[in-house]
């Protein structure tokens, strides 16, 4: 073949040009469009599958009902011990069943991963000149997504329980008022990027979707029994404080939980800098925030590398 310049190349070579230019220049789309790209197709997949929105829509109301059933009448006193004052353990509660939410929804992201390189779109996508930060942070924004409506939905659930119980109004259940629920929504979005990133990082790592859902899952469960998601940490044994001092989900629970209840929080840092609801909220935001940006950069390194193996 011919080429403009008048040099000949081969049909094989100008094929692997082709390939090799696609690969190597940058398109004309821009990092938000690729991000745009991939959060449009995440949440297309998503929405195909009736199972995944019903499972995300019905398990936080479960968790929340029967997590309040069988625990709200034996863990009063132990409420009272710790905060000083009675306090609906609905209100306690609803900051865990966020979290917790927000943390099964961000594991899930690590099996859709594993999908998409069973049915061979992950190959495609990799061999494409889209940006790899803007193919992860498009995904994780699918899942927040997601976790928004839940949260939303956990609240109003909350609010309705303890309106029945005990005709309180919005005041009494989120004490820092309709600013506080939407920082609550803002904390779940936060804590589940972290979560999100290391869900990606084994499904990249292990390519197996058993692998994957046994490594999220293998961390979910235990972090959340040796935090602050259930019990106050103060009545804890000693080694589940010291556990729940450097587990991610403590910090979650404690800054979504500090905008329910106002200041009466006891934390597991013992921070008197900022005030009011700021000390525990601003440090638990900052090693969230920390844990993102880690694991985020981690998660776009191992694209990068599955990238380069792809070409």
């Amino acid at each position: 073949m011919t080429a403009a310049d008048g040099s000949v190349e081969t049909d094989t070579e100008a094929g692997t040009g082709a390939a090799g230019s696609a690969r190597r220049t940058t398109h004309s789309n821009g990092f938000l469009t690729d991000v745009w790209i991939n959060l449009k197709r995440w949440i297309v997949k998503t929405t195909r599958n009736p199972f995944v929105i019903f499972g995300s829509l019905v398990q936080p109301i479960l968790f929340l009902v029967l997590f309040t059933a069988v625990f709200g009448q034996v863990t009063g006193g132990a409420l009272t011990q710790a905060l000083g004052e009675d306090v609906s353990y609905v209100t306690y509660l609803v900051p865990a069943i966020v979290i917790q939410s927000a943390l099964v929804a961000a594991a899930g992201s690590g099996i859709g991963l594993v999908d998409d390189m069973e049915n061979g779109m992950f190959e495609k996508v990799l061999v494409s000149p889209i940006n790899r930060g803007a193919m992860f942070l498009g995904k994780a924004l699918s899942e927040v997504v997601r976790i928004v409506i839940q949260t939303v939905i956990i609240l109003g659930l909350g609010y309705l329980l303890v309106w029945l119980d005990t005709g309180g109004s919005l005041g009494s259940y989120i004490r820092t008022g309709f600013l506080g629920a939407v920082g609550v929504v803002v904390v779940a979005v936060v804590f589940a990027i972290w979560f999100t990133a290391f869900s990606n990082i084994v499904a990249l790592v292990t390519r197996d979707q058993e692998s994957t859902i046994i490594g999220a899952n293998l961390l979910q469960f235990p972090l959340l029994f040796v935090s602050s998601a259930f019990l106050p940490v103060s009545v804890l044994p000693g080694w589940v404080r010291t556990l729940a001092t450097v587990n991610p989900i403590t910090y979650g629970v404690d800054a979504a939980r500090v905008l329910m209840l106002g200041e009466n929080v006891p934390s597991v840092l013992d921070i008197t800098a900022f005030g009011g609801v700021w000390n525990v909220l601003l440090p638990s935001l900052a090693i969230l925030l920390a844990l993102d940006l880690v694991l985020g950069a981690i998660a776009v390194r191992s694209l990068n590398r599955a990238s380069s193996s792809a070409t």
